[in-house]
């Protein structure tokens, strides 16, 4: 074709690329309501209650009922969002539901849940991160909110691994506990959520798996220990030089709830002061994506979560995968939820 019957092509039109912020408008928890204690796992897996508390520093876990549905136990977590939130579901855009655990391969738990809650505008997902997924799922949401493609968010990580685990096995019969935590996040003037670091690392996959034939986790426990301590140690700092500040400068440290002893070797490390960092795996054990919300829930019973604080989250998991964001936690006055 001759260059004089080339038609030539608009400019498209300009964007503004300035992001939308993101406020943390509710935060919701849930946990069954079967308590188990150290003795009731300690005879069958063939160990002592004070090996698992030294070992570990937890005393008891909640468990789910055979006859539970997960995204029934992540949709109390959710509903009591929702309404810190003032919020209803059916103005939410988007279910994000962080889990390992789902009941079915499809449909869903996203869609479930969505469906239970009666979010009938909002679009779902499941994030399968492991023990970072609810971080992963912060990202992928307050990405969501900044790029103006939704305005509300419901960020949940629930999970029921007391299916999955040998009680015979000493790793990890005594380890893991259920339970479900849920944030609802919205479009703000000024964003209360950091840059967001996630990392992965595939080829130590074999060292913390569950194969499809039996379904029951295995660990390799002092791998999964050295690289909890260094990669949340590191993500740590990485994500405080992204974001200019020092560690002096955070209030509260909230990492997943893995081990205790995991939590006091980055106080160690890293010189933390011990009384800012989240310690709730004694109650609950390690509920992998369900982990941070939880431990969040936990500050603020304690009194320990408070507006206007810098809240640094971390997280390590299957994978492996690991993560940290730094947030600023001032959830806006109930009325303003709607005003955004």
């Amino acid at each position: 074709m001759p260059e004089s019957a080339v038609t030539p092509v608009a400019a498209p039109p300009a964007v503004d690329r300035a992001l939308t912020g993101v406020a943390f408008l509710g935060l919701g928890t849930a946990l069954p309501p079967a308590v188990v204690e150290n003795a009731d796992v300690a005879a069958v897996a063939g160990v002592g209650e004070d090996w698992i508390v030294k070992r570990t520093g937890i005393h008891r876990r909640r468990w789910a009922t055979p006859g539970d549905r997960l995204h029934e136990l992540a949709a109390v977590a959710a509903t009591a969002a929702l309404a810190d939130a003032n919020v209803r579901a059916d103005e939410l855009d988007l279910v994000l539901f962080a889990t390992c655990t789902a009941d079915e391969i499809i449909p869903h738990a996203s869609t479930l849940l969505a469906d239970a809650l009666g979010a009938a505008n909002a679009g779902a997902l499941d994030v399968g991160a492991a023990c970072t997924g609810f971080l992963t799922a912060l990202s992928l949401g307050s990405s969501m909110i900044e790029a103006g493609r939704a305005r509300r968010v419901l960020v949940v990580g629930a999970e029921i691994l007391s299916r999955h685990l040998d009680v015979a096995d000493r790793r990890t019969a005594a380890l893991f506990g259920d339970g479900a935590g849920a944030v609802v996040i919205g479009a703000a003037g000024t964003s209360a959520v950091g840059p967001i670091i996630l990392r992965c690392d595939g080829a130590h996959g074999p060292s913390l798996h569950a194969e499809r034939s039996d379904g029951f986790i295995q660990m390799d426990g002092p791998e999964v220990f050295k690289h909890a301590v260094a990669r949340m140690g590191e993500a740590t700092l990485d994500v405080c030089a992204q974001t200019g500040v020092e560690l002096t400068d955070v209030d509260l440290f909230v990492y997943h709830q893995a081990n205790a002893r995991i939590l006091t070797a980055l106080i160690e490390r890293h010189d933390l002061p011990a009384e800012r960092v989240v310690s709730a795996i004694g109650e609950v054990g390690n509920t992998s994506a369900a982990s941070i919300p939880l431990a969040l829930g936990v500050a603020r019973e304690r009194g320990l979560l408070r507006p206007g604080q810098r809240v640094l989250l971390a997280a390590f998991g299957a994978g492996f995968t690991w993560g940290a964001t730094i947030v600023d936690w001032n959830p806006p006055a109930r009325d303003a939820a709607h005003a955004a």
